[in-house]
């Protein structure tokens, strides 16, 4: 089953004036969606039917029924108030509290990326990682932070991998790209202007894109041939990404995880010999 209100949430931030206020009425009380058809569900939230299936067609569902279906399942296995994991830190809270909260942010932002993975998505972005000549990896500030990581990981396998610091010499590395390379992009907005000027370069060579993203109509994730959505809960007040960051390298630990799985007995040899001992020398 495709998450209901983890899609809604992501999307309403971008949608029209009506699926705004179809998902306004179904998130401000999404058990009075039960028994629901989808005429009494345009009337209730002052749209159309077809307003109704537009907007189930753009999360990814087949139409009401299905997304209906969906959210009834949801809302029988809700086991947990979101609402109270997602409450804001303010300058009355003790140290205790803002441990409690940024770790339930973290662990709501790792449950509802899950929820948002495709097993088929996920399966054919393995596949290219396994054909492609080389991976080459485009992010900014924090997830650029994220793409050493993935890099570090392949380096460790030997799959070839491309990571550059520089936003001039990942542009440099786009425009060098060929048909049979995989961009790897990642960018939590969707929206970093210098990664959407390197993916435009990458297609324009011809190479295949995985986008690490926002579950939403974004740049980034209109250019990608694969999107794997990332949920966050940041914090109002942060100072750089939180949230979203630890969903990004969880989204990098699955890809890679996956890989090793399916290239198991090359990627263990490989595994051991590149293996750094870390004890110290013994004088």
């Amino acid at each position: 089953m495709k998450n209901v209100i983890v899609r809604l949430n992501e999307y309403v931030t971008h949608a029209s004036g009506a699926e705004k206020g179809i998902i306004e009425f179904i998130l401000h009380d999404p058990k009075i969606m039960v028994g629901m058809t989808i005429h009494e569900c345009a009337q209730r939230s002052y749209t159309s039917p077809s307003s109704v299936v537009r907007l189930c067609r753009k999360l990814g569902f087949e139409g009401f029924k299905e997304f209906h279906q969906s959210l009834v399942y949801e809302l029988a296995l809700l086991d947990s108030d979101l609402k109270e994991k997602s409450k804001e830190i303010t300058y009355q809270d003790s140290l205790h509290d803002i441990i409690e909260k940024v770790t339930s942010k973290n662990i709501l932002s790792l449950e509802n990326t899950a929820k948002l993975m495709d097993d088929a998505t996920l399966q054919a972005c393995v596949n290219q990682m396994m054909k492609c000549r080389s991976i080459c990896l485009f992010g900014m500030g924090a997830s650029l932070l994220v793409a050493k990581d993935a890099y570090l990981k392949f380096l460790r396998i030997n799959k070839p991998c491309i990571i550059n610091d520089d936003w001039h010499a990942q542009l440099l590395q786009a425009r060098n790209m060929m048909s049979d390379d995989l961009a790897i992009a990642l960018s939590y907005s969707g929206m970093t202007k210098e990664v959407i000027e390197c993916i435009k370069a990458a297609k324009e060579k011809g190479a295949t894109v995985i986008a690490i993203t926002r579950f939403e109509d974004n740049p980034l994730a209109k250019l990608a041939d694969y999107n794997l959505s990332v949920s966050a809960t940041e914090f109002i007040f942060r100072s750089g990404a939180m949230s979203s960051r630890i969903a990004q390298l969880n989204i990098i630990d699955i890809l890679y995880a996956a890989y090793v799985n399916q290239k198991y007995d090359d990627s263990l040899k490989q595994l051991k010999l590149t293996h750094i001992d870390k004890t110290p020398n013994e004088q």
